[in-house]
């Protein structure tokens, strides 16, 4: 079996993976708040973590491999979101998630066995809150239930922070009712007209760290293998999540491996909207393939810091269409299906290594180009589809790639063009064909002779 390994952040090393059950391998990755369209920081995330759920479905089986990213449909961002906007939060939640669901499917994120909902999983929630109260982990205090983080001697382990540092990084509201500024709410109370639950506290809601600690442990269990996320969320999402876990749940590790994105850049600096360089997933995605995006994130470590630029994003656009270009000269060779490259699995195995794995697709493309005989492309043509598939690459029609997102006004007007062109070449009128072709070239259309007819490509 393949030996996965993974740099650990609870270690700050790259540690060999070991499941605790072989047969039943479980990952939970933190997944988006919704009450906006996502943005690539969004996007970047889940899309690292489906090439390792791939890549634990190769080794494990997909059916030993338990897959788990939430939604958090309850937070003071969905409810500012409100306020603003007047819409009712179901509405909100809906829509935003629904937003969401499509760039995952545009972006080939393969959906996780479980997507739960917060709002499903109050009761785990408040059941929570009392095992973290009796194990004197928590206290009441002005109506809220906080978390005393005193009480857990490991408290900054993930971080690696000590309690100074975290209270110097992070906006930690100094109040009366808390013993220690570091405390964090697991539960406030809410006014009548804001989302809550009825609870032993008095009508109120979760915190956001204790969602993700009560949707992981129903789901998979107090102890599971790997918790992932950005590392924005190390602290004091992540750092939260592990305190209250541990604490209500005294022997357990909750995650054994944590491992952790990282941050996105725009042009080398922190994308933000008071810097006019924050940009949605469907702003990148009306003006360019969501593959390419795809690619672009994978082109760099996952664990590095990602720099988003149009030029690398116009350079995986040129990737992918050598790629397409490949399969199109191909298409008169059947393909197999085969299992990836033991080297693109080494590469994927050490970390996630896909700028690693990328070399190997081009060098597969480039020996598919030269091979002569049909036994030949066949192979090379099914195993560059096949270590394809590990990154998620590929999935598109190859002609459909060249000829874009258009509507089919747009394609029917092009295949008339087409047409036109060619009564034209057979009446031996040159200059309406070469006319034509010119007409669309200036549209960014190409055309492509050849003894069986014309083709057609968006440049």
């Amino acid at each position: 079996m393949t030996q996965i390994y993974l740099h650990n952040t609870l270690k700050q090393r790259k540690d060999a993976f070991y499941p605790i059950d072989e047969n039943n391998v479980r990952m939970y990755v933190c997944g988006p708040t919704v009450y906006d369209k996502a943005h690539l920081g969004n996007a970047k995330t889940p899309v690292v973590y489906d090439v390792l759920y791939r890549l634990l479905c190769h080794v494990y089986g997909k059916e030993h491999v338990t897959y788990v990213s939430n939604i958090t449909d309850v937070d003071d961002k969905i409810l500012n979101k409100h306020k603003e906007t007047g819409k009712p939060l179901r509405e909100i939640t809906e829509q935003t998630y629904n937003w969401y669901i499509e760039d995952m499917k545009k972006l080939n994120v393969l959906d996780p066995n479980y997507r739960p909902r917060a709002t499903e999983y109050i009761n785990e929630m408040i059941k929570l809150i009392e095992l973290l109260l009796e194990q004197k982990h928590a206290y009441i205090s002005e109506n809220q239930v906080l978390f005393d983080v005193d009480s857990m001697p490991t408290y900054g382990s993930l971080s690696g922070r000590s309690m100074k540092e975290m209270l110097a990084g992070a906006r930690v509201e100094v109040a009366e009712y808390k013993k220690n500024p570091a405390d964090f709410i697991i539960w406030k109370p809410s006014e009548a007209d804001e989302p809550g639950w009825d609870s032993p506290w008095g009508y109120g809601r979760p915190g956001w760290h204790l969602e993700c600690s009560a949707m992981s442990s129903k789901l998979l269990g107090n102890d599971f293998d790997i918790h992932g996320g950005g590392a924005d969320l190390i602290f004091p999402h992540h750092e939260n999540e592990m305190a209250q876990s541990c604490g209500a749940f005294p022997g357990t590790r909750f995650a054994h491996y944590w491992v952790h994105t990282g941050m996105l850049m725009i042009d080398g600096v922190k994308m933000s909207k008071s810097l006019g360089n924050f940009y949605t997933v469907d702003e990148i995605l009306d003006k360019y393939p969501a593959e390419a995006l795809r690619l672009l994130f994978l082109t760099t470590h996952y664990h590095q810091p990602f720099n988003f630029t149009f030029e690398g994003l116009q350079q995986a656009k040129g990737i992918l269409d050598k790629f397409y270009n490949a399969l199109l000269k191909n298409a008169d060779v059947p393909a197999e299906k085969v299992a990836p490259s033991e080297k693109l699995i080494e590469a994927l195995a050490d970390d996630l290594n896909t700028p690693l794995a990328l070399s190997y697709l081009h060098e597969t493309v480039n020996e598919l180009n030269k091979a002569e005989s049909a036994e030949e492309r066949s192979r090379l043509k099914s195993q560059f589809l096949a270590d394809a598939y590990m990154l998620g690459l590929l999935y598109n029609d190859p002609e459909n790639w060249f000829k874009g997102e258009g509507s089919d006004d747009e394609a029917a007007e092009i295949e008339k063009l087409i047409s036109e062109r060619a009564d034209a070449k057979k009446n031996k009128d040159w200059a309406r064909a070469d006319a034509i072709r010119d007409e669309l070239k200036a549209k960014g259309i190409v055309l492509e002779d050849s003894p069986t007819g014309t083709t057609w490509k968006k440049m």
